[in-house]
C-alpha cells in the first residue's frame, strides 16, 4: 500500500487520482501505523514549510517520517515535500526541517522585474544522473512548476535534474538512497508526470546504475 500523508495542506486529491489512474492502491493517511506499514510513502506539495512543519509536529508525525526513511522505505516529495527534507527553509521566518537531506530552501530573489515569483507554469528538467524514478523519461522534459523557494542541497551528488528560474539554476529533483523529490507537480504535469509516478510505484527504494 502506498501512503500519501496527510498533514492538513497539500495536493492531496489529485496525488491519489494520479495514483488512481495508474491502477496504484493508495490511502490518504495521517495515521502513523499506516505508516510504518505503507510499501511506498508520498508527502504531496502545496503549502508552505513552516506551516508543514507545524502539522507533522501536531500530528506526531516527524519521528515516524524520519524512522521510514531511516529503515528504507521509498519516499517521494513533491514540492513542499521536497522542501521540507532539508535542514532549513527561509521560508515563514525561517523553518527548521526534516534534515533528512543536507541544504537549505532559499527563496527566488530576480534581478530582472520581468521573473515573476511564484515561479508558476512548465519548465525544463535537464538530467544530471540516472535514476529508476527516471526510466522512459527524456532529458529536458517539461514539467509543471508552482514555487517561490527552491533547494540547495549541500551534495551534488544528490542533485538528479534541474531547471533555470530567475537567473539561477536550482534542483529540480533531488535524491538519496530510497529518498527521492521533486520541486515540480509530478501529478499536474500530465503523461511525463505520470511515468515518474509509475516508476515510484515499482521502486524499491535501491539504485541500479544500469536503468
Amino acid at each position: 500500500m502506498l501512503a500519501i500523508i496527510d498533514y492538513k495542506a497539500g495536493n492531496l486529491t489529485s496525488v491519489k487520482l494520479a495514483c488512481d489512474a495508474l491502477g496504484q492502491a493508495s490511502v490518504i493517511t495521517a495515521d502513523p501505523a499506516v505508516m510504518r506499514r505503507a510499501t511506498r510513502i508520498i508527502f504531496p506539495g502545496v503549502g508552505a514549510a513552516g506551516s508543514a512543519m507545524r502539522h507533522l509536529q501536531e500530528l506526531g508525525l516527524v519521528s515516524v517520517l524520519r524512522e521510514v526513511i531511516a529503515r528504507g522505505t521509498p519516499f517521494l516529495g513533491i514540492c513542499v515535500g521536497t522542501q521540507i527534507l532539508f535542514d532549513f527553509s527561509e521560508e515563514d521566518g525561517g523553518t527548521d526541517c526534516l534534515g533528512v537531506l543536507p541544504g537549505r530552501v532559499t527563496r527566488f530573489r530576480p534581478s530582472d522585474p520581468r521573473d515573476k515569483v511564484p515561479h508558476m507554469g512548465w519548465n525544463q528538467v535537464r538530467l544530471r544522473q540516472t535514476h529508476p524514478l527516471l526510466a522512459g523519461i527524456a532529458d529536458a522534459s517539461d514539467f509543471y512548476f508552482v514555487h517561490s523557494y527552491y533547494p540547495q542541497p549541500a551534495c551534488a551528488t544528490d542533485v538528479l535534474g534541474v531547471t533555470d528560474f530567475a537567473g539561477v539554476t536550482f534542483a529540480a529533483m533531488v535524491g538519496r538512497k530510497n529518498v527521492a523529490a521533486v520541486q515540480f507537480h509530478a501529478e499536474k504535469s500530465g503523461p511525463v508526470g505520470l511515468q515518474l509516478l509509475a516508476n515510484f510505484a515499482a521502486w524499491d527504494g535501491t539504485l541500479n546504475p544500469e536503468i
